[in-house]
C-alpha cells in the first residue's frame, strides 16, 4: 500500500512541475486535486483499508495531500512571478493581477427615509413640492403669522443673507408660496434643507432637512390630522405603534400640538406599560390658522386646513437606533455602509 502512494505522490509531482505557465498549471490541478483527479482516484477510502493499517495509511495518506498542495502554491507563487516579469519587460498590463473591486453604492440614510415618505405620502394622495432655500423674509415669517418681535426673526436665530433675505428656518414657506398658485383642494408635502443657528451637538445642527405637510380643503378637521399622522407612524414604525397628541404653540396653527411616540431604550416601545420608556416628541403640527389662509387668498369660512412640520433627522434616528446626528454629515463609510 506504501509503494502504491509514493508512487501515486511521484505522478502527481511530476504533472505540476512540468506546467510552465499559469493556464497550464490549472490543467495540472484539475488532473490532480479534480473531482476525477489524481488524489480523488488514488488515495484510498478508509473503509476499504484494514483496520490495523489505517493509522499508518491515513498519515501517509495526509502527508502526501499536504505535500502536493504545498508544491501546487509553491509552483503557482514561481509562474505567477515570472508571468509578471514578462509582463512589465513587455511594457504591458499585467492581467494577472488582482483588479479593484468596485464598491456598492449605498443610499444615505436620510434618503431612505425621506424615499420611505415620500411613497407613504403618495398613497395618501399628497404630490411633492419645492422651493427656494434662500427666502425672503415675507414667505419665512410674515406670510406664516409670525410676529415682528418673534425671536425666529432675530438674527441670532436665523442666518439672514440680506435686509430681508433669510436661509429658510422651516420648509413651511413652500406652503404659502404653493398656496399662492393653486386653487383648493391643496395636498403636498415639501422637503428640503433648512437653517437655524443652533449650536452643533449629538441631537442638534445648524443645517438639516425637514419635510412639511399640508392639507387644505373643504371641511378638514383636527380629526384628519390626527388619522393621517397615526397612519404615518404605523408606515414608518409598524403596527401597534403608541402615539399622543399634547397641546403647543406655533404661530401658524391653531390649535397646535406636539406628536410624540412611545420610545424604549430598545427603540419604538409597544407595550404602554414597559419599564424605561418614555414619550418623545417627533414632529409639531396643527389646523392652519384663518390668518395664513387669508394672506394667500383662500375664503377661511370656507376652507379649513391642516400642516405639520417633521425633522429627516430626527425619524431616522429613531427608525435606524443612530444616537447622533452629526453621523449624517460626516462621510464616514463605516457608517454609511451599514445602510
Amino acid at each position: 500500500m506504501e509503494d502504491k502512494l509514493r508512487a501515486l505522490e511521484a505522478e502527481a509531482r511530476e504533472i505540476i512541475l512540468a506546467a510552465d505557465s499559469l493556464p497550464t498549471l490549472e490543467e495540472a490541478r484539475v488532473r490532480v486535486f479534480g473531482k476525477k483527479g489524481l488524489l480523488t482516484a488514488g488515495l484510498p477510502q478508509m473503509r476499504e483499508v484494514p483496520a490495523e493499517q489505517r493509522p499508518v495509511v491515513g498519515k501517509l495518506s495526509n502527508q502526501i495531500k499536504s505535500g502536493l498542495e504545498a508544491l501546487f502554491a509553491e509552483r503557482q507563487t514561481e509562474l505567477s512571478e515570472t508571468a509578471r516579469r514578462k509582463s512589465r519587460a513587455a511594457g504591458e498590463l499585467d492581467v494577472t493581477l488582482p483588479g479593484r473591486v468596485p464598491l456598492p453604492g449605498r443610499r444615505h440614510p436620510l434618503t431612505l427615509i425621506l424615499n420611505d415618505l415620500v411613497d407613504i405620502f403618495a398613497g395618501f394622495g399628497f404630490t411633492v413640492v419645492d422651493g427656494p432655500e434662500v427666502e425672503l423674509s415675507y414667505y419665512n415669517f410674515t406670510a406664516l403669522a409670525i410676529p415682528e418681535d418673534h425671536p425666529a426673526r432675530d438674527d441670532r436665530d436665523s442666518f439672514y443673507v440680506g435686509e430681508s433675505v433669510v436661509l429658510r428656518t422651516e420648509t413651511s414657506a413652500v406652503q404659502i408660496r404653493t398656496m399662492e398658485t393653486r386653487e383648493p383642494p391643496v395636498r403636498i408635502i415639501a422637503p428640503g434643507r433648512v437653517y437655524r443657528r443652533d449650536a452643533v451637538d449629538a441631537t442638534h445642527c445648524h443645517t438639516f432637512h425637514q419635510v412639511e405637510g399640508l392639507l387644505v380643503d373643504e371641511g378638514i378637521s383636527f380629526a384628519d390630522l390626527k388619522g393621517t399622522l397615526y397612519a404615518l407612524a404605523e408606515e414608518l414604525f409598524g403596527s401597534g405603534v403608541i402615539v399622543r397628541f399634547t397641546p403647543d404653540y406655533f404661530p401658524f396653527t391653531e390649535p397646535s400640538a406636539q406628536m410624540g411616540i412611545w420610545y424604549g431604550p430598545g427603540g419604538i416601545s409597544r407595550d404602554p406599560a414597559a419599564p424605561h420608556s418614555r414619550w418623545l416628541e417627533i414632529l409639531g403640527c396643527g389646523m392652519v390658522d384663518p390668518q395664513v389662509l387669508e394672506n394667500v387668498g383662500y375664503d377661511s369660512e370656507r376652507y379649513t386646513g391642516f400642516a405639520f412640520g417633521v425633522g429627516l433627522e430626527r425619524l431616522a434616528m429613531l427608525k435606524y437606533g443612530i444616537d447622533d446626528i452629526r453621523l449624517f454629515f460626516e462621510n464616514d463609510q463605516r457608517f454609511l455602509a451599514q445602510f
